[in-house]
């Protein structure tokens, strides 16, 4: 089944650091725990505010960092579930059932190893990309 990334997009509230209410987390949960339930959520997790963090970007192949925080807030993500479900329809529904009363969420498709031709991505290298996955889910288990 395919992988999706659910972008939570920021706002002017999630660049200024403001956490959400009780009330919010507790209706996140209940989401959230309907996910669990459905064997659907992968991992999620809120980020902290562009002005905590930081841009590398390369030029002639060299490395340029740019701290935050960063102007174009719309652009900017605050959150992500990772979620497996069978189609893009079936993760619109979940991105549908998010408990926001304002905001946007951007659903993205991950690359699975089976997306690439064999002269793009050779049997080895989609069975080295298979075990290193199977490595992380063992020690996310631990």
């Amino acid at each position: 089944m395919p992988r999706f990334l659910m972008f939570v997009k920021a706002t002017e509230e999630s660049e200024a650091g403001v956490l959400p209410t009780k009330e919010m987390i507790a209706e996140m949960g209940k989401y959230n725990d309907q996910l669990v339930k459905a064997g659907a959520l992968l991992a999620a997790d809120g980020l902290q505010p562009s002005s905590k963090g930081a841009r590398v970007a390369f030029s002639g192949g060299k490395p340029v960092v740019t701290d935050g925080p960063f102007a174009e807030t719309k652009e900017l993500i605050a959150g992500y579930w990772m979620i497996q479900v069978k189609d893009l329809d079936e993760a619109l529904e979940w991105a549908r059932r998010v408990p926001f009363g304002e905001g946007e969420i951007e659903i993205r498709q991950i690359f699975e190893p089976s997306d690439f031709p064999a002269d793009v991505l050779s049997p080895e290298d989609a069975a080295r990309e298979e075990a290193l996955r199977d490595e992380l889910r063992r020690k996310a288990a631990q």
